[in-house]
């Protein structure tokens, strides 16, 4: 008898998670920007961080309780642990987002002050776009099987290419988008507080905050590519997809702020990232062959990740040798 591993969600599901996620948005937007214009410290990072983690967990609870009352036990543990794995895997990714935005600030010399707007429409991009790829994901993976093999090799592509340049940061001079903007764009060499635009003797100037909002938005299209062919490869099962994906999101404006100063003591991070992506491309690549238990799944990509984490802790950072040495 084949075991029943899917679920039918109710439209009320999806409308009672959309509602949750514009409350969140709300409270992130009112709340953490009452002191606009001031930098957010790390004792409120902290909280917010704890806040968002929290609550994963807490849906987690409420979805295994829900579950076991109406479906029974095997598949609500089944559910859980793919959005608790799902989850895993999409927050530990958009820690390597997160310093690509932090590489961009810095670039642009944007003071911490005025990096919560550019945060706040970044998050609000990447939760839109993930709700896209998500059901244009799903759709493709009902109609065509072997797209999943597409999704592994493209997986485990990235992430050899990872674990081969992990020491190399990319090149923002070289970024193609930035060419473009300045070679069409007129763009203002100072910032102008958190304005997007200002008007110098008629003509419209673009600032550079404008041009930090454009790469963030092609990060989250780029990260977007890489993490959902990977939350795929746990389960297949929209709802538990699309949930896992945006409690990932949700607080990343408050974890970048916590690990935008920690940075280089997680300078270990993107190998274990690399070997996450490689065994989500395998197993979807063996899918028809072995289908690798979610347990173990959860269990594979939690010991990559902790070791990469202890590992960089213990281990010092290899100082830079000058360019001209």
């Amino acid at each position: 008898m084949e075991t029943v591993t899917n679920i039918e969600w109710s439209w009320g599901w999806y409308a009672g998670f959309a509602a949750f996620v514009l409350a969140a948005l709300v409270v992130d937007l009112v709340v953490l920007d009452k002191k606009a214009g001031q930098k957010v410290t790390v004792k409120e990072a902290i909280i917010w961080s704890l806040i968002w983690f929290s609550l994963s967990f807490v849906f987690a609870g409420g979805l295994w309780w829900h579950l076991e009352g109406t479906v029974g036990r095997e598949l609500a543990n089944l559910k859980t642990t793919e959005f608790l794995t799902g989850y895993l895997i999409e927050k530990s990714l958009s820690v390597d987002n997160i310093f690509v935005f932090l590489m961009v600030f810095t670039y642009f010399a944007i003071p911490a002050e005025y990096q919560r707007r550019a945060l706040v429409l970044g998050v609000i991009g990447a939760i839109v776009l993930r709700v896209i790829m998500i059901l244009v994901g799903a759709w493709l993976i009902t109609k065509f099987h072997w797209i999943l093999y597409l999704f592994g090799l493209f997986l485990l592509a990235t992430g050899v290419k990872m674990l081969i340049f992990a020491d190399q940061k990319p090149d923002l001079e070289k970024n193609p988008v930035l060419k473009w903007m300045r070679g069409h764009l007129k763009i203002t060499s100072g910032l102008h507080g958190e304005q997007l635009t200002v008007m110098k003797d008629g003509v419209k100037w673009f600032t550079p905050m404008f041009v930090v909002l454009v790469l963030i938005g092609v990060t989250d299209v780029v990260f977007a590519v890489d993490s959902i062919p990977a939350i795929f490869a746990i389960t297949s099962d929209p709802f538990i997809v699309l949930t896992s994906n945006i409690f990932a999101i949700l607080g990343l404006r408050a974890l970048y702020f916590l690990l935008a100063d920690m940075a280089d003591r997680f300078h270990l991070l993107s190998y274990g990232l690399a070997l996450v992506l490689i065994f989500v491309g395998v197993k979807m690549l063996i899918v028809d062959f072995w289908k690798i238990p979610v347990f173990m799944s959860l269990g594979v990509v939690g010991l990559i990740l902790a070791t990469a984490i202890t590992v960089s802790l213990i281990v010092p950072k290899k100082a830079e040798t000058p360019a001209n040495q």
